[in-house]
């Protein structure tokens, strides 16, 4: 059984510039990337993914800093499976669940 403190949960915030026709490819280029990857969208420039340790979360890193746009900037937050599940929720006036974590863990 995997551990609340060894599985992460890595976020990736990001704000990019949209003003020409060039920034707005390279937003979407980068989205696109990221669900792709398998992040899934949390917010509107928020995506998150479920990671089974710390090595698979500093690999995303890698490939993410490859596929940087060349300007605006991007956040990683990596988080333990355990903190993420403290995540407070809230639709409207009314609370929700914290997202739980995938059933099954894709290995690749």
């Amino acid at each position: 059984m995997l551990s609340g403190y060894r599985i992460m949960w890595s976020l990736v915030m990001f704000d990019l510039p949209m003003g020409t026709r060039r920034e707005r490819r390279a937003y979407t280029r980068f989205r696109n990337f990221l669900l792709d990857e398998g992040f899934e969208q949390a917010q509107l420039s928020v995506y998150m993914r479920f990671f089974g340790g710390r090595e698979a979360v500093e690999a995303q890193i890698k490939r993410i800093r490859k596929n940087l746009p060349g300007t605006g900037r991007v956040h990683i937050l990596t988080i333990t499976d355990k903190q993420f599940g403290d995540m407070v929720c809230f639709t409207g006036n009314e609370r929700d669940s914290a997202p739980q974590q995938p059933e099954q863990l894709t290995l690749l």
